[in-house]
């Protein structure tokens, strides 16, 4: 600060602040003002000053350029003191923090217009307040919404909602953003004319003094392609294999839409086939699943070239694989012909062996077909009828073809029919338990067999025939049998108290499906002490087929069981596959002679050697035999002669009810 006199020269100084400013000071008061700063770049400017401050007071800001450095910012004010004789009063200021800040607020401001200008290029840009009500929006997001900008503010963002989220996602994004936390996700909006498209979203809170929100900004980017993208791959992902890279079960439809749409072009019929590996369970259980899925690749890589450019392959699950050509022939006995000769050709490429883990390994094809004509209505219905001919195929030994009639068709609705019938019967407890006498050389009975009857209630008898296989391959078998071994050993409690009954043993056919289970000799200990039948009253009866699924296992349970007093009998023997290692194993007391081998054991001679040769080598082994299926009395007499000892069959009686006995 400086005062002046009416003259311009000094007559008061604040010298410690003038030195600050680096203004030449030294030995000032009393000189005049202008000679003091002739060499400063003040100079000039204080001249004009002077003369303008006769009547008014004077402002301005200067930037005087420094020897070192940033340059130095000033503000020059000067006030008269009364009037111009009385001199005048001069302040100078440092600004130099003044213009700093004035130049960062700028700068901010540029950069934030380059921010909104990138933004507003760039990206979707709304503006909301505290309770998500929109105040600003930018023209990509009108564009994008299809919404004017006056249709968008005021409302808030469930104009655009489409739907697709559940309620909790947007839940989880207001709990986020509103305690100030930053949100970031993928959104899919509705536009205004109902399409709809994907946003890439980041939500950021603007906090007020009291570090609670008072505004949103959003910032999307159209992702809507890139989903389309992701969704078109998604989808050809779900319908592909992982394995061998073919269609997979969900595939199936578009398969047969392509295969109708050829097939409609050219004037041909649509043919499918169901393919199934006969034992590829065999290959994962011995050689691994890695080796399994390469046979699975390979098997595939020859379908698809038996397919050729007129067909087309898909892997439906596990070891079954469907195959649809449109190039069979208009005619219907051609097209039939066309059909079996591909499924023969098909069945041969697959059998033709592969090396596989360092070693040749062989499958088997079973092929069921269905001709479609032109064109494939019902996937669902179509892919029943071939798994129905696939089940024939199977049925009449696998390593086989077989083509769908509409015969088929009525034996699966019969076969529908039943199993619903068998659950009811089960249920209901409809089933009743016949027994056959087992007797000795005086003809006088040893013990029985029971045999389960099902007397329908409106078909009267099922036969065992019809409904036990049935029951095998629904999983009833279980159930059943479950019931067969309690209604035995109450039989069994129930002739306890008969002289004669009491020493008579039941024999009990066992299924494989019984055998397998882990619960099967808790069961049968359950059943003999819920009903206080005699352990050594009750026989089980097993095949040899039985024997080829986890022996060990099977051995195990029959001597636990054994050791309890229960009783074995290996039916049907000489049907399988008979191995002494492993009946000298087994805890049998008891071997019974087919019925097949019996019927002509009289007047067939290779019958009678196998009849001579079982007795032989059960008399070796210290096992008992019974004869099944003893029909005359030439029978009768050529076993008797033979040295069996136990028989059963209609010659002494058919299989009748317990009050019959």
């Amino acid at each position: 600060m400086a005062v002046l006199d009416a003259h311009g020269r000094i007559v008061h100084l604040n010298r410690a602040k003038a030195e600050t400013l680096a203004l030449p000071v030294a030995g000032a008061l009393g000189r005049d003002l202008r000679d003091v700063l002739a060499a400063s770049p003040l100079a000039p400017v204080i001249d004009r000053v002077l003369l303008a401050v006769a009547e008014r007071a004077v402002s301005t800001d200067l930037a005087l350029p420094a020897s070192s450095g940033p340059s130095v910012h000033l503000r020059l004010s000067v006030w008269p003191l009364g009037g111009r004789a009385d001199g005048v009063l001069l302040l100078m200021q440092d600004i130099g923090a003044e213009v700093a800040a004035r130049q960062r607020a700028a700068e901010s401001a540029r950069e934030a217009e380059i921010l909104r200008i990138a933004l507003d290029a760039h990206a979707i840009v709304a503006v909301t307040d505290a309770k998500g009500v929109i105040t600003r929006v930018n023209d990509r997001f009108c564009a994008i919404s299809r919404y004017t900008e006056a249709e968008l503010i005021g409302n808030t963002h469930r104009i655009i909602n489409s739907g697709h989220h559940p309620r909790e996602f947007f839940l989880g994004l207001w709990r986020t953003i509103s305690r100030g936390g930053v949100w970031t996700g993928d959104i899919c909006n509705r536009a205004k004319d109902g399409s709809l498209y994907w946003v890439h979203t980041t939500i950021v809170p603007l906090l007020g003094d009291g570090g609670r929100p008072e505004q949103y900004i959003a910032i999307r980017a159209d992702i809507t392609e890139r989903k389309r993208t992701e969704e078109d791959e998604a989808r050809r992902l779900s319908m592909q294999d992982a394995v061998t890279g073919l269609p997979n079960r969900r595939g199936i439809v578009e398969l047969f839409s392509r295969a109708t749409e050829h097939a409609q072009d050219s004037g041909t019929q649509v043919g499918v086939f169901l393919i199934d590996l006969d034992n590829f369970k065999e290959v994962n259980d011995t050689l691994g699943h890695g080796v399994g899925d390469e046979l699975l690749r390979q098997v595939a890589a020859r379908l698809v070239r038996g397919a050729g450019a007129h067909g087309a392959v898909a892997r439906l699950g596990g070891d079954e694989f469907a195959l649809a050509v449109w190039d069979l022939s208009a005619d219907e006995a051609s097209a039939r012909a066309e059909a079996l000769a591909m499924a023969e050709s098909l069945r041969g490429a697959i059998a033709s062996g592969y090396r596989l883990g360092g070693q040749g390994v062989d499958v088997t094809a079973s092929i069921g077909v269905v001709l479609c004509g032109q064109r494939i209505d019902d996937a669902d219905e179509v892919m029943k009828q071939a798994d129905l001919a696939l089940y024939r195929a199977k049925a009449a030994g696998r390593n086989a073809a077989w083509i769908f009639d509409p015969a088929l068709q009525a034996d699966l609705l019969q076969r529908a029919a039943l199993v619903r019938d068998l659950r009811t019967a089960l249920h209901e407890a409809q089933f009743v338990l016949h027994y056959q006498p087992v007797v000795g050389l005086d003809r006088r009975t040893l013990g029985v067999e029971a045999l389960v009857r099902w007397p329908h209630p409106q078909g009267g008898f099922v036969p065992p025939s019809t409904f036990i296989p049935v029951a095998e391959s629904h999983a009833l078998i279980v159930e059943l049998g479950d019931w067969v071994l309690s209604a035995a050993c109450r039989q069994l409690v129930e002739w306890a108290a008969d002289p004669v009954k009491s020493a008579w043993t039941i024999a009990v056919n066992v299924s494989a499906v019984q055998l397998r289970e882990s619960a099967f000799v808790a069961k049968v200990e359950a059943a003999l002490r819920s009903t206080g039948a005699k352990p050594d009253r009750l026989r089980l009866e097993i095949t040899e087929s039985m024997l080829h699924d986890d022996l060990e296992q099977t051995i195990a349970k029959m001597h636990a069981l054994r050791a309890m007093g229960v009783r074995f009998a290996l039916d049907d023997f000489g049907t399988g596959y008979s191995s002494l290692s492993y009946l000298k194993r087994l805890p049998l007391d008891q071997l019974k002679i087919d019925r097949a081998f019996v019927s002509n054991v009289d007047c067939e001679a290779n019958d009678a050697a196998i009849a001579r040769t079982i007795l032989a080598l059960a008399s070796i082994l210290d096992i008992h035999v019974v004869a099944e299926g003893v029909e005359t009395e030439g029978q009768w007499r050529f076993l008797v002669e033979h040295g069996c000892r136990a028989f059963q069959g209609y010659l002494f009686s058919r299989p009748v009810p317990a009050r019959e006995f």
